[in-house]
């Protein structure tokens, strides 16, 4: 089982948007997405992931589609389920859509989606992403329920969230490295590809390493 990177480059355009918010196609905005997701090729990623939240604190509509036109890498397009964000999808194309929570209030996502409170409405949206030959993942806690209820909501994919995980410390680390495996092991076993993914960083990473040992 190949352990992928995918590389997360939204931040990069939170650091544009402190200073360039209105003023993002003028010349001297920076750092510029394209090229952080041209140097996360460069670095050997497989995969690029953006977020364009329905406030636009970050990665902008137009950053998406040049990102996608510019930047050989499958694309991950993180969404909250809305019908905005469906129709930008649709018209985006990218290689996976990821649905998650969103709140005015988080700095970044913090928690997974509920999908057994919200199966019919995700259900939907995963069907009409689906139709249009996005492959969909699901943003969840590392929680059983949730990873049988994005089962039953038909997708390909589940990201567990690693939030947890990253801020542990101590004997923690280990506890929260079980709930990801128990979790992993679970969506194997219903036919679900499954990533990780919030605050990984090149500390944290080797208990990553640990983690895909549990799992083989």
């Amino acid at each position: 089982m190949p352990l992928l990177l995918g590389v997360n480059i939204d931040h990069i355009a939170t650091l544009r948007q402190a200073r360039y918010a209105g003023m993002e196609a003028v010349p001297n905005a920076e750092p510029c997405p394209v090229i952080a997701g041209h140097d996360a090729l460069s670095g050997g990623a497989d995969s690029l992931t953006i977020h364009v939240r329905g406030d636009r604190r970050h990665m902008q509509d137009a950053d998406a589609f040049r990102i996608r036109a510019e930047v050989p890498l499958p694309l991950n397009f993180e969404m909250g389920v809305t019908e905005e964000m469906i129709g930008i999808a649709l018209k985006l194309k990218p290689d996976f859509a990821c649905l998650v929570p969103e709140s005015r209030q988080e700095i970044t996502t913090e928690g997974g989606l509920d999908i057994v409170g919200g199966f019919e409405k995700i259900r939907e949206a995963v069907t009409r992403l689906q139709d249009a030959g996005i492959r969909v993942s699901l943003f969840i806690d590392p929680d059983l329920h949730q990873v049988e209820a994005s089962a039953k909501a038909g997708v390909e994919m589940i990201e567990l969230h690693t939030g947890c995980f990253a801020n542990a410390v101590g004997d923690s680390v280990k506890f929260e490295v079980e709930r990801l495996t128990t979790a992993a092991k679970f969506g194997f076993s219903q036919k679900i590809q499954v990533n990780a993914g919030h605050g990984i960083n090149y500390t944290n990473i080797s208990h990553i390493w640990r983690f895909r040992i549990l799992l083989s």
